[in-house]
This record gives C-alpha cells, sequence and structure tokens, in this order.
C-alpha cells in the first residue's frame, strides 16, 4: 500500500520539528556548560586576586604562600582555556538552531596596546566601482582600523589593517572591504604570537604566568587570563590537525609505546596522572614521515592502551606492562597486537647489578658487583653493536644481517641464562633480572624474524623525554581537561620536532591558514607536507 503524499509530508515535518529540537537541546546544553566554565574561570580569577589582595596587606611571604599563588594561577589558566574552548563549541551549536541564541562569555576590558609599539599599516584596497550600480564616482568618507598584536623574534609590533568606506555619489551606497581574517574568532593576536605562547608553554614548558612576567618586562602587558584564553581557542582550532596525525600514526604497521606520570592538581593535593605516547617511527629501516600521538588519563588502567590503540592491528613495542596484554589477545575485534619487548629494559636490569662506577661511588656500603650481571650486559652488548651498523637499511638488509650475525648472539643468550637460572635462588637479584627476559623470551627474540622491528623502545622514550623534563618547571597540570589540552599540543609540536621542522615556525603558519583551508586539503598542514612543499619553493 503506497503512502499518501500528505502523510509523507507530515511524516517529513514531524522529522524536521524533531530534529529541529535536537539541534536546540544541544544548543542550549552546549551554552549551558560554557556558561559554567566561564562563572569557574570568573570564580578562580577572583579567589587569585582576593590571596594577593591578602598577601599584600597582611605581609604573607612564606613559601607555602608563594605556592598556593602559583596553584591558583595555573588552576586559572586551566579554567580560562577550558571556558574558551566550550565558548566556541556552543557557538557552534547554537550556529545550526535558531531557538537558542549564541553564549559570549564575559572578559575583562582589554588594555589598548602600548602606544610606543610601532604601527605597521596593512590598507586593503578598496573597490574601484560601486557593488551596487557599478558606478566609478566613490568618495572616501573614512575607515576601520583593526588592531592585531604580532611579535618578530624579540621585537614587538602592532598591525594595523585598515579598511577604507566609500559612498557612491549615485546611489548613496556605502562599500567596505570585509573584515581582516583572525586565528581564533575575537582574536587580538597574530598567529607568530599565538605560536610563540603555544610553543613555549608545551615546547619549551614555560608556563603563562612566567611568560606574562617576560612581556611585561618587555614592556607589552598580557594578563595570565588573556594568555589562557587564547591557549584554549588555539586547542580548539588545532584539533582538526592532531586527529589526522592520530590516523596517520595508528595506520602504521609498527608503534613505540610508553608511558609517564604527569603530578594533576586536586583539592588540596596532587593526583598522579599518566601521559601515554604512541611513537611511529620507520626511520631505523628507511622510512619517513614520523608521528607521535600523546593520550591523558587520570590513572594507568589497562583500559587507556586498549582505547587508545582500538582500530590497531600492527607491532607495538613496549615494556612488559600488563595493561597492554589485552592487546595481545587472539579475540580482539580489529585483530590482536604483536608483541616486541624492549632490550633497552632488559639491560637495564643487569646494568644496575653491575655498574661499577655507582657502586665505587657508594664505597665499602656498596653491595658486591655480580658477575653473572657484568657477563649478561657483555653478550646484549654484542648485540646492540651489530644492531647500530644495520640502522637505516631497508627491512630485508636487516633481517638477513640478523639471521647470519645476531641470531647465533641471541641464542647464546639464552642457553646461557637458562643455565646459570636454573642454580639461582628466586629470590636473587640477576634471578629476577634473567626471569623478566626469559618469560617473556618470544616476544624479546622476535626481532629475528621481522625486519621492522627496532632492538629498543627508546623512540618512544626520546618523545616523552622533553615532558619529563618540563616536569620540573611547571609541576602539574592543572585539571583533566588540560592534560588532555596538553597532549593534543605535545603531538603537535613533537611530530614536528621528529620531521625536523622548526614547530614555533611551522604551527603560525598553520594558525594563519588552517581556518581557511578546507577539510579536503588540511593534509597539507601536516609537517611532512608542509616541509616538502618549502623545501619545493626554495628550490624553485
Amino acid at each position: 500500500m503506497t503512502a499518501a503524499p500528505e502523510d509523507i509530508a507530515a511524516l517529513r515535518a514531524a522529522l524536521a520539528e524533531a530534529e529541529a529540537r535536537a539541534a536546540a537541546a544541544e544548543a542550549q546544553v552546549a551554552r549551558l556548560t560554557a556558561q559554567a566554565s566561564g562563572t569557574e574561570a570568573l570564580i578562580a580569577g577572583l579567589k587569585l586576586q582576593i590571596e594577593k589582595l591578602r598577601r599584600e596587606l597582611y605581609g604573607q611571604r612564606s613559601e607555602r604562600k608563594a605556592r598556593l599563588l602559583d596553584q591558583l594561577e595555573l588552576e586559572l589558566e586551566e579554567l580560562e582555556a577550558t571556558a574558551s574552548e566550550d565558548e566556541l563549541a556552543a557557538e557552534r551549536a547554537a550556529a545550526r538552531t535558531t531557538r537558542v541564541a549564541a553564549f559570549e562569555r564575559k572578559r575583562p576590558a582589554r588594555k589598548p596596546f602600548p602606544e610606543h609599539l610601532p604601527r605597521e599599516r596593512v590598507v586593503i584596497p578598496a573597490p574601484q566601482t560601486c557593488e551596487a550600480c557599478g558606478s566609478d564616482r566613490l568618495s572616501k568618507l573614512g575607515e576601520t582600523v583593526t588592531e592585531t598584536l604580532e611579535v618578530i623574534p624579540r621585537q614587538w609590533k602592532v598591525i594595523q589593517t585598515v579598511r577604507e568606506k566609500l559612498a557612491c555619489r549615485c546611489c548613496t551606497h556605502i562599500s567596505q572591504p570585509p573584515a581582516p581574517f583572525h586565528v581564533v574568532p575575537r582574536a587580538w593576536a597574530g598567529p607568530s604570537l599565538l605560536a610563540m605562547i603555544l610553543f613555549e608553554k608545551f615546547g619549551q614548558h614555560q608556563p603563562l604566568n612566567r611568560q606574562s612576567e617576560r612581556y611585561a618586562r618587555e614592556g607589552v602587558e598580557l594578563s595570565l587570563s588573556t594568555l589562557a584564553d587564547q591557549v584554549g581557542a588555539c586547542a580548539h582550532a588545532l584539533k582538526p590537525l592532531h586527529d589526522l596525525i592520530a590516523g596517520h600514526a595508528l595506520t602504521g604497521a609498527r608503534l613505540h609505546g610508553d608511558d609517564t606520570p604527569v603530578p594533576v592538581l586536586a583539592k588540596g593535593k596532587t593526583d598522579t596522572g599518566r601521559i601515554w605516547v604512541y611513537v611511529r617511527d620507520d626511520a631505523p629501516f628507511g622510512g619517513d614521515r614520523p608521528a607521535a600521538l600523546f593520550h591523558y588519563s587520570r590513572d594507568r588502567s589497562g583500559d587507556h592502551p586498549v582505547a587508545h590503540l582500538a582500530i590497531f592491528s600492527g607491532i607495538l613495542q613496549a615494556d612488559a606492562y600488563s595493561g597492554y596484554n589485552r592487546l595481545y589477545e587472539a579475540g580482539r575485534p580489529s585483530g590482536a597486537v604483536t608483541p616486541a619487548f624492549c632490550w633497552s629494559h632488559g639491560r637495564r636490569k643487569f646494568y644496575e647489578l653491575a655498574d661499577i662506577a655507582k657502586k665505587g661511588r657508594r664505597g665499602k656500603r656498596a653491595p658486591p658487583i655480580s658477575p653473572l650481571a657484568l657477563e649478561a650486559v657483555t653478550r646484549i652488548d654484542e648485540v646492540f653493536d651489530v644492531e647500530r651498523a644495520i640502522n637505516g637499511l631497508s627491512p630485508e638488509e636487516r633481517l638477513a644481517v640478523r639471521q647470519a650475525q645476531v641470531r647465533p648472539l641471541v641464542e647464546d643468550l639464552e642457553s646461557w641464562m637458562r643455565e646459570h637460572r636454573a642454580a639461582l635462588s628466586r629470590h636473587a637479584d640477576v634471578a629476577k633480572a634473567m626471569d623478566y627476559m626469559l618469560k617473556r623470551w618470544d616476544g624479546f627474540a622476535r626481532f629475528l624474524e621481522d625486519g621492522r622491528i627496532c632492538l629498543t623502545n627508546n623512540a618512544a622514550e626520546r618523545a616523552l623525554r622533553g615532558l619529563a623534563l618540563g616536569r620540573r618547571s611547571w609541576l602539574f597540570a592543572g585539571s583533566d581537561r588540560g592534560g588532555q589540552r596538553a597532549a593534543v599540543m605535545y603531538t603537535l609540536i613533537v611530530t614536528a620536532k621528529m620531521n625536523d621542522v622548526d614547530p614555533q615556525a611551522w604551527l603560525a603558519d598553520v594558525l594563519a591558514r588552517i581556518a581557511e583551508m578546507p577539510q579536503a586539503r588540511l593534509h597539507e598542514l601536516l609537517p611532512w607536507n608542509w616541509k616538502a612543499a618549502r623545501e619545493s619553493v626554495q628550490a624553485a
């Protein structure tokens, strides 16, 4: 039975009404979320002002009070950035419906740019004919000047973009070029300045409060909340590029995985979160386009790597952390991940027992050096010596050398360890070091069967090195949202470094182009494509 046309029209009208109600509800939820984020940022800012006033009034200069102010400043930084992200999400949701008004967060009045900064006028050419009637009898009525703060290394300047207004003498129609493009809505900072702020915070590990102090000494006052507002907006704008890098990393045939603890600010204390990294680095066997994908979590549960690598089904080079075990199960929906364990981790356990220099520093109280551990380190170093010589060769060439030269060394090492392990107590330290490798020997020896597998997991540890050093500077993450935002920015910056790209220069160009770049061409901004385009232009 065929439905009547009026029934189909009624169903379509009902569907349109339901979709409109759903869009309105989504926009309302986004508006309330943005409103709550803005309120939290306002409260944090007021708390910080109160504590600073108390310190000035009552003269408290204790170290504990100084740490409290640092914590409040970091909390304000994270809340301001979160509020900016939520506000942009609310605006995007409101644009899809006419039932909910867009939310705009109240911000403190920004001070005018310092008068001593040089001004550079960029005049947008005015139309030569009237847009309404085509007449060329135009007269200038005035101009609109938009000031954008930009930075040149060690030099500040304000760019004045002038848009002339012209009126037609025939029809009185007023014409004016469109407003200049900004990296983020209502932005006042140029892309190079934004790139510097981002790279200083996430690449050089300088918190925004320290950046604010340094800029003030250079004659430009930018408050902590103002800088945090831009960080949140930039993280939102750069998220599509992060997703492209994530897709590239997870489609590789082999990944390096590791994690490191990150203190996270909590009520009256700090919790221990984790930053996870998954590195695609094919350079050891002649590949290119390396990438590092970072994730944040509040704990070290094995659920996190399972979620991070849900679509990955290749080789995972990692330590023996039990949280990865579910990835190795045969019944996994996307296919079992093949484990390849790190020889640096295995060697380290023997090296600690045979570290002559360290034991010499401890003097008479140092335990005796284990001859078995020293012998194990010597044997493992022979394997490393061969591996260094084949680094960068093709997988086939690496595999051929391993079969001819490395396999006999590895088989002798296994036989030697099993022979001596049988004579040791299970409580002996050197026995525990042997068990770490012998119980997982298939994973340690897997590099002998595949030329793509590396001997170590050092690629992941190198990606985490900067973050581990930076912890001493920024002390802790301000919130879970701050940790997730940091993971996005670490993905971009570390990936750029791995591709021999200056992260700050790359971010400046990306921020200047990403909003106007069509989605289908967004891959042109990836570090390796960006570098190739720059090199071709320079060569031409």
